[in-house]
């Protein structure tokens, strides 16, 4: 049987920082309030002329690298992202030139903070279809360029940054089971109400911002993660034990935590960054996965779970055998 497993992981954050301090000279809020509400203590922020494309290229290279592989090796590229460069082409397919790769699919996926998950498991299906056997799976966000820095209930909570895996064929074990859904009834708690087909004329006049009814986000993402962990655990037989390590999409450490106690995980076993980086929608997931691989908590034989929770509302998880 093939399987897809994780060959290499590499991701990037941009070096100008925003602290909550920096915030309380903005806006009406303070570190206090941010991070009691939230658990952020800073975020990184996209410079000029650092694009989606140009951070996920970066942690793309980075994982090529921690795979041993060369980008010729390469037959699947899938982006995560709600900021792409351009209307059109994809944001992949920028990557996949600025790689140097030609000839392989190459395509963005539009699932928000679930984005990560919904690419992983594409890669994964075409992996073990044998669609594929060398696939690059990026998150990569430049949420700050639609964010409302007067908006104090969204502007505190959003970052940019990146972070991608390669998925190589094997015939160890690697992911072992994903999910992924979507619930359209919810469209307007979390949105940017502009786009191409719908007041174009706003987003060229810098209105097109994120908007969120954040209390009932709240709710619905902790009553979501409930059937996360169920779903979940019904495909390991409900054995929690065997999940070493959870690594959820990074909120809101109010949420991280309701999900962690969903799923009977201590804390301690659960990898949290959003104090440091915010929510960077798809990109949170291999961002946090890298920096607990990086500092030697997540180790190759660990089962580690993924969970997002996002606009739309999307929802998914993923069990993997680091």
């Amino acid at each position: 049987m093939t399987y897809a497993r994780i060959a290499g992981i590499g991701s990037f954050l941009p070096e100008k920082v925003v602290t909550n301090k920096d915030l309380e000279k903005m806006i009406d809020t303070s570190d206090e309030w941010i991070q009691e509400r939230t658990g952020i203590k800073r975020r990184h922020i996209a410079s000029e002329g650092e694009t989606t494309s140009s951070i996920g290229l970066a942690a793309a290279r980075r994982a090529i690298a921690d795979a041993a592989i060369e980008p010729g090796d390469i037959d699947l590229i899938i982006v995560g992202t709600t900021t792409p460069d351009k209307i059109f082409p994809s944001t992949a397919c920028i990557i996949q030139r600025q790689l140097g790769v030609r000839g392989c699919p190459a395509f963005d996926v539009q699932a928000v903070c679930s984005g990560f998950i919904y690419a992983l498991d594409l890669a994964n299906r075409f992996i073990k279809t044998g669609g594929a056997r060398t696939a690059l799976v990026i998150g990569a966000e430049t949420l700050s360029r639609i964010t409302n820095w007067d908006d104090r209930g969204t502007a505190v909570l959003f970052g940019d940054g990146a972070g991608c895996v390669v998925l190589q064929a094997s015939d160890k074990p690697g992911i072992v089971s994903t999910h992924i859904h979507a619930d359209g009834e919810y469209e307007e708690l979390l949105q940017v109400r502009y786009g191409v087909s719908v007041g174009y004329d706003k987003t060229q006049a810098g209105q097109a911002f994120i908007e969120m009814n954040g209390n009932a986000v709240f709710k619905r993402a902790v009553e979501t993660f409930d059937k996360i962990a169920r779903e979940t655990m019904a495909d390991l037989d409900g054995a929690v034990g065997d999940i070493d390590w959870f690594v959820p999409h990074q909120a809101n450490m109010r949420i991280i935590t309701a999900a962690a106690k969903k799923l009977g995980m201590p804390m301690e076993r659960v990898i949290a960054t959003v104090d440091e980086h915010a929510n960077t929608s798809s990109a949170s997931i291999p961002l946090a996965l890298d920096q607990a691989v990086r500092d030697g908590r997540i180790k190759r034989g660990d089962t580690v779970m993924f969970a997002a929770f996002g606009a739309g509302f999307t929802w998914g998880s993923a069990v993997v055998k680091y």
